[in-house]
């Protein structure tokens, strides 16, 4: 599919007003907040120009340049959406029936199966916990509840061996923020996306005074996603991105760590909507 010949025009996809503004967005939305840390943005920002243009070759017309607004949530379901990326957790819970799969990058540096991931326990050097059942008096530390990497992934790894975190979780909004509570005591340890954490040992001091005691599981990666309005062009948009990954210079390449594009189904992301047994083993968790 990535080597169709391009439609000779753009054609425009169809978008609709802005639910905030009521305000029309003439190319769409376009996002790719997961990664996006500030010392990496040049290199998203040529990767998004390279799958603007790959759909621009195939006939779809895209936004000059990414959106990044501070809640990358409500874009998710906004009907102007032609590419973001979520996490596998609100898309398995959250967004069935309501955006549309395009795909799943494959990342280096993780050492998981292409399109899949897993995250990393980490803990300050000099107080390792032996294992995930060591954890009963350590203060876990978690990016958000919606996360599959920074909580689902620890909270069934948890249950999955009987275990317990006992102390009031602190919630920081990010993994990164999540790595320097740990780092700086707050916490005493955090399930960090492997991805993530590869950022983090190249662009974060706060790395240095960290060590990976365990992993979860491996699980699809964060999918790429386009609105319900744009379902029937999710092939062309996946043959961009893969294209255009493809195409990608070397020092961009290095610098995002993309290596291709994986065609999971909704189907593969299905087992992350199984309940989670959160009472269980974070029994300190506010409601």
């Amino acid at each position: 599919m990535a080597n169709g010949a391009p439609s000779q025009t753009p054609r425009r996809l169809p978008v609709s007003s802005s639910s905030d503004t009521g305000g029309e967005a003439p190319h769409g939305i376009a996002s790719l907040p997961m990664y996006d840390w500030p010392e990496i943005r040049p290199a998203t920002d040529a990767l998004w120009a390279g799958i603007r243009d790959q759909l621009s070759r195939r006939g779809l017309d895209a936004p000059a340049t990414l959106d990044r607004s501070a809640d990358p949530e409500p874009l998710w379901t906004d009907p102007g959406l032609i590419l973001s990326q979520t996490c596998g957790y609100p898309f398995a819970t959250r967004l069935t029936g309501r955006a549309v799969l395009v795909g799943t990058p494959a990342h280096a540096a993780t050492g998981a199966g292409p399109g899949r991931y897993f995250s990393v326990l980490v803990a300050r050097k000099g107080e390792v916990p032996d294992g995930s059942g060591d954890l009963a008096g350590k203060r876990f530390a978690f990016n958000t509840r919606h996360s599959q990497s920074g909580f689902a992934a620890p909270v069934r790894l948890l249950a999955a061996g009987g275990h317990v975190s006992l102390p009031p979780p602190l919630e920081t909004g990010a993994h990164r923020a999540s790595i320097r509570a740990v780092a700086e005591g707050t916490a005493d340890w955090a399930a960090i996306d492997a991805v993530a954490w590869e950022l983090a040992r190249r662009h974060d001091p706060s790395a240095r005074d960290l060590v990976v005691f365990a992993r979860t599981p491996e699980t699809p990666g964060l999918p790429l996603i386009t609105s319900l309005v744009h379902a029937d062009g999710a092939d062309a948009i996946a043959a961009a991105v893969e294209a255009a990954i493809h195409a990608l210079e070397p020092e961009v390449r290095e610098a995002v760590l993309l290596t291709g594009l994986v065609r999971f189904t909704p189907a593969d992301y299905a087992p992350l909507a199984a309940e989670l047994p959160v009472r269980q083993v974070l029994p300190g968790l506010d409601s």
